[in-house]
């Protein structure tokens, strides 16, 4: 029996609320998710709300991010947090339809599914696949269809 080696990554992106991708970082799965949010400080986003996980709460982190590039944070509270209050309808809902996005990458162009044999070739398998979600929504766009109907932007 021969020996397999297998290597864990974190895909982390960012997303408009209609669902168009903005920023993506491919990390080792050992990095916390919180560094991300480094790589967004630096890249053109500015003077919004990000609408994060439960992985990104840290207030000095929230508090720099608003501070040097008008980046305001939602975070949905953990449980045992004091002062806890329900998360904003729609921010609940416009997470469901990113996650719904992640689901289609994961399933309809079968993401997790990769025989890349470095980390190179894994980002350039991943980016090809985000790449055409980006152009089935740009299609759905120049159609007047909702663009995240993925499955019908080739349909007549």
């Amino acid at each position: 029996m021969s020996q397999s080696w297998f290597f864990g990554y974190k895909l982390h992106l960012a997303t408009s609320i209609r669902g168009v991708f903005s920023s993506m970082d491919l990390t080792k799965a050992s990095v916390h998710d919180i560094h991300y949010l480094n790589e967004v400080k630096h890249s053109g986003i500015t003077n919004c709300t990000l609408i994060t996980d439960k992985a990104y709460i840290s207030e000095p982190i929230q508090i720099d991010l608003f501070t040097t590039r008008q980046i305001r944070l939602v975070t949905p509270l953990r449980f045992n947090q004091h002062d806890k209050e329900p998360f904003p309808f729609i921010f609940k809902k416009s997470r469901k339809r990113i996650e719904t996005l992640f689901s289609q990458l994961c399933d309809q162009l079968m993401l997790k599914r990769n025989y890349a044999k470095t980390r190179t070739g894994l980002a350039i398998r991943i980016l090809c696949k985000i790449t055409s979600v980006t152009m089935l929504q740009y299609i759905n766009f120049l159609n007047n269809k909702p663009l995240n109907h993925l499955k019908y932007a080739l349909a007549s």
